[in-house]
């Protein structure tokens, strides 16, 4: 550690000798360089500032990690530390900020995904009551007591609306790292920062109007008007345009073309809603929804959890690029006053809106703490405002620095302030009479009805987990399922999905080699974990991605060759199985437990139902009459397909000798193949409610 601190410390110093030096970025790239000049120009000046982001954001993260901080706040720190007010390292505010807006998106996009409509419906009294009552109490408070002091009412309601939002972001942040995101707690909190989210429309129409521009209360009235519309489309669309459209994209099992989806439909629905007045992230938290209304939620959320990990990381540090620290310094005890009547006030206004909701102190108390800082868009309200003639508490600049610098304090101190809860909490119930009034806020919400708690979205403790559904893991599957041993499954294939779907059987829709997914899921409470995909690459990635979730799972998987398989050793995997024809038997024998023999294996799998033509079909033709059945299908699946390692579309089962083969819809068509090499004329249909028969020397079927 001691190594990295003065490695940490070298690299500072560097940096800010570049700083103080006055180096100049642009001008490594030379001015009208000739096609000759730039070829030896070196790289041009967004790289290298793009470069810098990255390193800085990365050692934040590093930092943060080893200090037990949450990286947002890692992030706040360096933009502090790498701006113009302090080492001068980043420069370029326009691609930070425009970085810094795609984070937001892309932030209210996974939100939106991880929220379906039903349960904002389940939470609708939330939103409109809960975070009604705290932005209008919000904002009435902090006006009254400006205009009280003097100040311009205009300035007055426009500071209200500054500090009335708080940081999404960062609350769900929080929330996650203490994995309260599902519990009452991040419920109420979430409900109270959607309605923020919905009141950004509102104020940034309200500012020109507070500034004598914008069009009057007609032109508010018809920017509100399209805004509802545009919100109305999307809604629609949640339900009748977008699913189809995924369902398509996933049939491909193209990670790139599901990924370039993704992120068009989370920019486009964005940049619609910013046309209709509506803020992008709104937009973007509408597009998650869109997504999160189709049964690829959880795949989409894999693919773009990286992207919005980047793109948050640069909207930090542009907050903490505009923090002057010489203007923190000459002027602290007034920022610190600042911070301390913003956190008062919000907290008290928020707990009383959550009391008023009729939810007790333990629930009512967090949730203020958690919200008592400024959010994100307050910096975009601010700075229009600003260019409106509107300042913070009506003190022109020097106002919107103390705003500044008390959002940047209030937000990287938001950690601390919400840890507070639990011991306040202790104290305020050794107040008299405190316990029996939480005893009966108790016993009113437990009368009341509530909304339930999210849940991991497949059970996994205890289960074996196959991930992928070939052909090997359909067969394993189904024995395990009468050998009573419960399975889930995590795949790409939408066939597959409905498969299962269709049997009952749990299944996930997702990519098995997303780490966030498994720790999400809580692999590591499996019994084992089947990796059955056919790609090679996949179930190496797949492999060593388990093994670093979960330590100590057992996982089996199955290799093509002597190579691959000291590969797949060698990535953690615990069971290696091959050849190809011995996987689905091997899977059987490792998966089982010991007191369930091969033999008692066996037998549940011929356990299965004999089948007969009805009297209708026999009376078509003498073949259907001579081979009427009964007869005992040999499997469930079609084996030989299992041993090549291929699928298959359907099963027929052969009337004469019970062989169970792929039909000619499937690539290898094993059914056909088998009637004509064995003279077995009649097949009946081996799907589940299908009793159609078919001869194939007279072509009736019925």
């Amino acid at each position: 550690m001691w190594r990295v601190c003065c490695w940490v410390m070298w690299v500072a110093v560097a940096c800010a000798g570049w700083g103080v030096g006055g180096l100049d970025w642009g001008g490594w790239a030379g001015a009208a360089a000739t096609p000759a000049e730039a070829a030896h120009a070196g790289p041009p000046p967004f790289l290298l500032q793009l470069t810098l982001l990255l390193g800085v954001s990365a050692l934040a993260a590093y930092l943060s990690f080893r200090l037990g901080l949450i990286p947002i706040i890692g992030f706040l720190l360096a933009g502090v530390l790498a701006g113009p007010g302090a080492l001068g390292l980043i420069r370029d505010q326009e691609l930070i900020a425009a970085a810094s807006e795609v984070g937001v998106m892309l932030l209210l996009f996974t939100i939106g995904i991880e929220f379906s409509l039903e349960r904002l419906q389940r939470i609708a009294r939330l939103i409109f009551l809960g975070g009604g009552l705290q932005v209008g109490l919000t904002v009435t408070a902090v006006a009254g007591a400006l205009v009280a002091s003097g100040v311009g009412w205009q300035s007055a309601v426009f500071t209200g609306c500054l500090i009335a939002l708080s940081s999404t972001a960062i609350v769900m942040r929080v929330l996650a790292e203490r994995g309260q995101t599902g519990a009452r707690t991040g419920q109420v909190a979430l409900g109270i920062l959607i309605f923020q989210d919905l009141a950004v429309v509102l104020m940034v129409l309200l500012i020109p109007m507070l500034a004598g521009q914008g069009g009057g209360v007609g032109g508010v009235a018809l920017a509100l008007a399209k805004a509802a519309g545009i919100i109305v489309f999307v809604l629609v669309a949640a339900r009748r345009l977008v699913p189809p459209i995924m369902e398509v994209v996933a049939r491909t099992c193209s990670n790139e073309i599901f990924l370039l989806t993704v992120v068009a439909l989370c920019f486009g629905t964005a940049s619609l809603t910013a046309a209709a007045g509506v803020s992008l992230a709104l937009g973007a938290f509408l597009a998650g929804l869109l997504v999160s209304e189709s049964r690829y939620g959880m795949q989409a959320l894999g693919e773009i959890l990286p992207l919005q990990i980047l793109f948050s990381a640069a909207f930090f540090l542009s907050v903490g690029l505009q923090l002057d620290l010489g203007f923190l310094i000459r002027n602290l005890p007034t920022v610190l006053g600042v911070v301390l009547l913003m956190a008062v006030l919000k907290a008290l206004v928020t707990g009383v809106s959550v009391r008023l909701l009729g939810e007790r102190a333990a629930i009512a108390l967090p949730v203020a703490l958690l919200t008592a800082q400024v959010g994100e868009f307050s910096f975009v309200l601010a700075g229009s405002g600003q260019d409106l003639g509107l300042s913070f508490a009506g003190l022109g600049e020097r106002g919107t620095q103390i705003f500044i610098a008390a959002t940047v304090l209030l937000m990287g101190l938001t950690p601390a302030v919400a840890a507070l809860a639990g011991p306040l909490a202790t104290v305020s119930t050794r107040l008299p009479g405190a316990r029996r009034r939480e005893a009966a806020a108790v016993q009113t919400a437990a009368s009341a009805p509530t909304e339930p708690e999210t849940h991991s979205a497949l059970p996994v403790a205890g289960r074996v987990i196959f991930a992928g559904y070939g052909p090997h893991a359909r067969l394993a599957a189904r024995a395990l399922s009468r050998a009573g041993l419960p399975y889930s499954v995590i795949t790409r294939s939408p066939d597959g999905a409905s498969e299962l779907t269709g049997r009952g059987a749990p299944v996930l829709i997702a990519d098995y080699t997303r780490a966030g997914l498994l720790r999400e899921l809580n692999l590591a409470s499996a019994r084992a974990l089947v990796i059955a995909d056919d790609d090679p690459e996949m179930t190496e990635r797949a492999v060593s991605v388990a093994r670093t979730v979960a330590p100590e799972l057992d996982i089996l998987t199955h290799a093509e060759s002597p190579e691959a398989l000291m590969q797949l050793q060698a990535l953690g995997a615990r069971h290696v199985l091959t050849p190809r024809r011995e996987i689905a038997a091997g899977l059987l024998d490792l998966l089982t437990p010991e007191h369930i023999t091969r033999a008692e294996i066996a037998r549940h799998l011929a356990e299965r139902p004999a089948v007969t033509l009805s009297a209708e079909q026999q009376a078509q033709c003498d073949h259907a009459h001579a081979h009427a059945g009964p007869i005992t299908p040999e499997a469930d699946a079609c084996l030989e397909c299992i041993a090549s390692g291929d699928t298959w579309v359907h099963l027929r089962t052969c009337m004469t000798c019970g062989h169970v083969g792929c039909c000619d819809s499937s690539k290898n068509k094993h059914a056909t193949r088998h009637a004509h090499s064995q003279s077995h004329p009649i097949i009946r249909s081996a799907e589940p409610g299908e009793t159609w028969a078919y001869c194939y020397e007279h072509g009736w079927t019925k």
